[in-house]
């Protein structure tokens, strides 16, 4: 099974390894048939603290880090 990857920007990085990653996702609704934005937050792992706010960043899924943190950055 593949990993799936996502594309977002970095809104938060105070943690230790840490980042926050706020990623938009544009889809039409089937109903009324506009375009909707929905956005989510991703915990990912970020070894050496090298990502900003403001960062865009590629991250994708892997081995559960902690509770939350179930994703890994792969570059920018």
């Amino acid at each position: 099974m593949t990993k799936k990857i996502l594309k977002g920007k970095v809104i938060r990085d105070k943690n230790n390894k840490t980042i926050v990653v706020l990623v938009k996702r544009r889809f039409s609704h089937p109903f009324f048939e506009k375009v909707i934005t929905s956005s989510k937050k991703y915990h990912a792992h970020d070894e050496n603290n090298k990502f900003k706010i403001g960062d865009i960043v590629k991250i994708i899924e892997s081995r559960p880090f902690s509770k939350k943190k179930k994703w890994e950055v792969i570059n920018k």
